[in-house]
């Protein structure tokens, strides 16, 4: 899609924003509106999720009242896992109240959120679901809050679009570019979903191989729990990296109890801390 000039040099100079995610999106227009509504606030960064209609699509360019530059970065994942892999903050929109130990916050507090991550150089994501059916509990376990956007209760539901119209003008009167502060280091910097989700398999790895879990139903349950204790938490890099080394040294020693042939102390690959 062809942008003009002035298009192209009006996107230059926007500064880096959150990430908008739509999970599992069924019609191609609603991405053209969220596109729309992105670039009326700033926003450039869109990523799909396991879409339901095929990629260029038509409707959603027709929709997009010539917001390009989003469609033209959008990016398309196969897993929410893989889209959120570089992200420090994860932020879930639903209308419904759920029962996950979750911070609950409006789209202002969201985006003042939102914001000051940004300011400490943090990758940010704005996580939305079908048009039809919102997350699952199993997406939003994955976020580190839910905002929720109030509304009249007689008429509560809002398409995909309004609800990213709503937070991507919340988050443009949040942002202070000007206020970023210097590049955290690997001690300040919240770890990426990807870092965790890597820690958090090599965790269940051992637990497993310890005999941790006694039977499949309380397994699912101590991973739910286990998942949340980190996620409420947000380690930093190093910290995962320390937790890795943890987490090693104890399988080898186990390793070695069980079989005192297998090698010296300092053996096995556990991680510099």
């Amino acid at each position: 899609m062809k942008l003009t000039a002035k298009a192209r040099r009006a996107t230059q100079d926007l500064a880096p924003g959150p990430i908008v995610i739509l999970s599992r999106p069924q019609l191609g227009e609603n991405v053209g509106l969220v596109a729309r509504a992105m670039l009326n606030f700033g926003l450039l960064e869109l990523r799909l999720v396991a879409p339901r209609f095929g990629w260029p699509n038509a409707k959603a360019v027709a929709a997009c009242a010539g917001a390009y530059e989003v469609l033209n970065r959008l990016a398309i994942f196969d897993t929410l896992d893989a889209a959120i892999a570089d992200l420090h903050l994860l932020l879930a929109t639903t209308a419904r109240p759920r029962d996950l130990d979750k911070p609950v916050l409006d789209p202002q507090t969201a985006a003042a959120r939102a914001a000051a991550a940004m300011a400490a150089h943090s990758r940010v994501g704005l996580l939305f679901g079908p048009e039809r059916t919102g997350l699952t509990n199993e997406e939003i376990a994955l976020a580190d809050a839910v905002v929720t956007i109030p509304t009249h209760p007689a008429f509560a539901s809002l398409n995909v679009a309004q609800a990213v119209l709503i937070l991507a003008y919340e988050w443009f009167h949040s942002a202070k570019p000007e206020g970023r502060e210097p590049a955290a280091t690997a001690f300040e910097r919240p770890a990426s979903k990807g870092e965790l989700r890597c820690f958090l398999d090599h965790l269940l790895r051992e637990l497993d191989a310890a005999g941790f879990f006694r039977s499949t139903t309380s397994r699912e349950s101590l991973v739910r729990a286990i998942e949340l204790l980190f996620t409420r938490r947000l380690p930093t890099s190093a910290e995962l990296n320390l937790l890795h080394g943890i987490v090693e040294r104890l399988a080898h020693a186990r390793r070695s109890a069980r079989d005192p042939g297998s090698g010296s102390e300092e053996g096995g690959d556990s991680r510099p801390v």
